[in-house]
């Protein structure tokens, strides 16, 4: 048995370990030695002595001196107690206070020699004690490190099955880093990292085995990721679109406006793609109104210049209708043949669709998942683009990839995805991002106001109407079954048909309506035949209203910044001056932030950022979709130069020759075999 698997053992294997409690230890996912040895602190207890001279004010610290006066013990309330003493730290006379401790009373004695850890009081030079010594210290007592335990299992008990493992099997933890790695960053052994961990002798031990074991956790995701994304590659020779340069300029030169540096930036990255033997697999990330759909457009056109088809895949059906429109628009004067597919294209004319795509004499087609159904046939199928890719499951896209012979795949996104995750959730597949908005778009200004202004803010929503203009109202929705939150629609809906009554028309949207029923209030209120729209639903994505100018959001703290901000992305479409109200009385800290970030920048990319540190990568997706991975101790948002660190190295090792054959990587190469990405894959 080689060294490594003797960590794998059952945790029976550590002295003192019986049955029950390796029972116990199982609800907390420890089943291995290594999996203990890997069950890190969440924080320190530090019980190094203090000089007084030094602490702040409310610090919390541990202080060792001489008892200068009799116990003195007071009972209030029931149960309650209140035991104070005198003590002489070093020339400092303080008062030490312990609550609901009369015990403590017989135990402590004049001239007695204690230490105290507790919460110091700098004005009335006070300690208010959680716990106690007898004896001068040894000075063996420094950081003393903080478990997550369940059960019966006890911090104190983690800290001695932890002793017993480092003992029994500290000799056989196996170096998993190559040594360059370990010589460039300065990192200490996996051994002596574990060891300092859960052992720390001073601060710079914890500091420097946290940088050890963050930096190994990043590397060994972001191996994974490379490993799929090389192989991935390797296995689907892509088609290689040979466009028409030619042609490609002419559309370029016909568009209504010139394409933004962005724009040529990343439409230059998606035609190197098209013409590469690899296939393309692309994130495009771009804030609300920066011009994908421009973007989409000349891919599709290219691909169809090199004789291919080019699919669109959105997720409702009015999106598709807007996509289909605006496609049609720019492509038709190239006798370029778009055509729509969703649910409701029914009997003859979806025969007919289903024919002249089959024989090719559709070029482009754009539709909801209905593209996705086995009696769709590509004739020849280049390139395929997804709008909003995280509202369709992974299998809905590898469905649609498989209609072509591993055609070109472009997803796009209008939730801006803040770098530290875009490069660690969709970490195989290549960004860009389009982070400049066309020129002439006028900024959303944003306010917030209490709820007790909610007059104030209908009286201005009256004057946006009566220039002819709509409004959208948007009240919280946590879960779509939440009836508590369709009420609050409802209610909402009805104030407002009372408050306009015989003057404007209002719509509502909600979770219950089925998605016809959705359509249609939809359909009614880009039409302009409803000047206001309450939903309790994220009214979709990308759908295009561009009369509506005003946006309010009841609520506003129970939303996330980019949620907010995708909401307020749903207006300032057309060339009017656009407003966005959030009607928010926020208890916390946090929320006020929030609200206050919300009004002053509409860059999404800032605001995703600012909502990854407010609410952690854990919400950002939502907790249901999220595909942000678990690490045990790296967290993607504070140690995110790690994150980009790891990754570099990780591509340079993946597309080395060194990496699957020199023996310094013999460990990260069996990580590869083990894990689920490579399952059958050959990798020597």
């Amino acid at each position: 048995m080689s060294e490594d698997r003797n960590l794998k053992q059952s945790i029976t294997v550590i002295k003192g370990i019986g049955e029950e409690t390796a029972e116990a230890l199982a609800d907390m996912n420890i089943f291995s030695v290594e999996d203990l040895l890997e069950h890190y602190p969440f924080r320190y207890e530090d019980y190094r002595l203090k000089d007084l001279t030094e602490v702040k004010h409310e610090e919390r610290l541990t202080l060792e001196g001489k008892v200068q006066s009799e116990p003195s013990l007071v009972y209030y309330g029931r149960k309650k107690s209140r035991l104070t003493i005198k003590l002489l730290v070093d020339h400092f006379l303080i008062q030490v206070i312990f609550f609901n401790q009369p015990y403590l009373k017989n135990k402590i004695q004049l001239n007695d020699t204690i230490q105290v850890t507790g919460k110091w009081d700098m004005h009335r030079r006070t300690i208010t004690a959680s716990e106690m010594k007898m004896g001068p210290s040894n000075n063996k007592e420094t950081l003393s490190p903080v478990y997550n335990v369940k059960g019966s299992v006890t911090i104190k008990g983690i800290r001695r099955f932890l002793q017993l493992a480092i003992q029994q099997f500290g000799d056989q933890i196996v170096e998993t880093l190559p040594p360059h790695l370990l010589s460039k960053y300065r990192l200490p052994s996996r051994k002596e990292s574990l060891r300092m961990i859960h052992f720390p002798s001073h601060d710079q031990d914890i500091k420097q085995a946290r940088r050890r074991i963050v930096y190994e956790e990043f590397l060994y995701f972001q191996l994974k990721m490379q490993a799929l994304r090389k192989f991935e590659r390797e296995q689907s020779q892509g088609v290689i679109q040979n466009y028409d340069l030619k042609k490609l300029k002419g559309f370029l030169d016909s568009l209504p406006f010139p394409l933004t540096n962005a724009q040529k930036r990343v439409v230059n990255e998606i035609l190197s793609d098209m013409k590469s033997p690899y296939r393309m697999s692309r994130l495009l990330q771009g804030d609300v109104g920066s011009g994908k759909t421009v973007v989409a457009a000349i891919g599709l056109f290219a691909s169809i210049s090199a004789g291919f088809q080019g699919a669109l895949m959105v997720p409702t059906e009015i999106l598709a209708e807007q996509h289909a429109d605006s496609l049609k628009e720019l492509l038709f004067p190239f006798n370029i043949h778009c055509e729509l597919l969703t649910s409701s294209v029914k009997g003859k004319r979806r025969k007919e669709i289903l024919e002249r795509l089959q024989i090719g004499e559709i070029d482009v087609l754009i539709g909801t998942h209905a593209l996705i159904q086995d009696e769709v046939h590509f004739h020849k199928l280049g390139l395929v683009i997804t709008d909003e890719q995280h509202r369709f499951g992974v299998g809905q896209r590898k469905v649609l990839r498989e209609k072509g012979e591993n055609p070109d795949v472009l997803f796009m996104t209008a939730t801006p995805i803040p770098r530290t995750l875009a490069i660690t959730v969709f970490g195989e597949m290549d960004v860009s991002i389009i982070d400049e908005m066309p020129a002439g778009r006028k900024s959303i200004e944003t306010y917030w106001a209490k709820h007790d202004m909610l007059d104030r803010v209908l009286v201005f929503m009256e004057k946006e109407l009566s220039k002819g203009r709509q409004a959208y109202v948007i009240c919280p929705l946590i879960e779509e079954s939440d009836k508590l939150d369709v009420q609050n629609a409802i209610d909402v809906h009805a104030t407002l048909i009372t408050y306009f009554q015989g003057r404007y028309d209002v719509g509502l949207m909600h979770g219950r309506l089925s998605a016809d029923e959705k359509d249609t209030v939809m359909k009614a209120f880009s039409q302009n035949e409803l000047q206001v729209l309450v939903s309790t639903t994220v009214v979709e994505v990308g759908v295009n209203v561009p009369n509506a100018t005003l946006m309010i959001i009841y609520d506003a703290e129970r939303f996330g910044l980019a949620q907010l901000h995708q909401l307020r992305g749903r207006v300032g479409r057309g060339s009017e001056q656009s407003y966005c109200i959030l009607l928010a009385n926020p208890k916390t800290e946090i929320g006020k932030e929030r609200m206050q970030i919300m009004t002053e920048t509409n860059d999404g990319f800032v605001l995703s950022e600012k909502d990854l540190e407010l609410r952690g990568p854990g919400d950002f997706f939502g907790k249901k979709q999220s595909g942000v991975p678990e690490f045990k101790l790296a967290d993607m948002v504070h140690d995110y130069r790690t994150l980009e660190t790891a990754r570099n190295d990780a591509t340079l090792m993946i597309q080395s020759e060194e990496f699957w054959q020199s023996q310094a990587y013999a460990a990260l190469r069996e990580y590869l075999h083990k894990s689920d990405v490579l399952k059958g894959e050959k990798l020597d």
